[in-house]
């Protein structure tokens, strides 16, 4: 038996499957973990939520690489309130990102009374799995650790993201050949309010998909 404690970013926390991934930030390896079978914490395993940060300990066997591991302690920490929009027209300023022949992520600065509380991510799709970019960001599997934890020409960490995807999670082909991350501080007072009104956004707990399984 092998484990491994550190800190981890939580993800896939979903109704259509019972396994969580956990994002070790200090080694940048996904561990999936079991979501149920914790008699005496099930209540605070229940609790954890797509962004939270936590502090834990898993034991597992580190050469199976199909078999979940388990959480033996945890504590949290922190987190980033992660929300999402699917089938969804991005904001314009994701469009203007984006532009004719890009190919590589990019990102514009959000400000308030010309103060910089944000930016907005733009993330092609091409080098994601199946092209697909909601999903991929519920299941941990798209890299942004760095941004959540100082948000690109703020220097804050994000305290607030709003994902947006110009295409269903079961598309077979792509209308818009990337997705949007908003990333918030918390200096942000108006701005994740505008854009949370602007679309019909839910949390990852809410999403009816196993990101895996589009």
């Amino acid at each position: 038996m092998d484990s491994r404690s550190s800190r981890f970013r939580v993800f896939r926390v979903v109704e259509s499957v019972r396994h969580l991934n956990l994002y070790d930030v200090e080694s940048a390896r996904l561990y999936t973990v079991y979501e149920t079978g914790y008699p005496d914490r099930q209540a605070d395993v229940d609790a954890l939520r797509t962004g939270d940060l936590v502090e834990a300990t898993l034991s597992g066997d580190a050469d199976a690489d199909e078999e979940p591991w388990r959480l033996e302690a945890f504590e949290r920490v922190g987190g980033v309130e992660m929300s999402f929009a699917v089938d969804a027209d991005p904001p314009a300023v994701a469009g203007d990102l984006w532009g004719d022949g890009r190919e590589s992520p990019a990102y514009a600065v959000l400000t308030e009374d010309d103060e910089p509380v944000g930016a907005c991510l733009v993330q092609p799709r091409e080098p994601l799995p199946n092209g697909a970019f909601v999903p991929n960001v519920v299941a941990g599997l798209v890299p942004m650790e760095s941004e959540l934890r100082s948000v690109p020409g703020v220097d804050a960490p994000a305290a607030e993201a709003l994902f947006v995807d110009p295409d269903p999670p079961d598309a077979a082909t792509y209308a818009a050949p990337f997705g949007v991350a908003m990333l918030f501080t918390d200096a942000a007072e108006t701005l994740p309010a505008r854009f949370r009104t602007a679309y019909d956004h839910a949390p990852a707990a809410d999403l009816e998909f196993d990101p895996y399984a589009v």
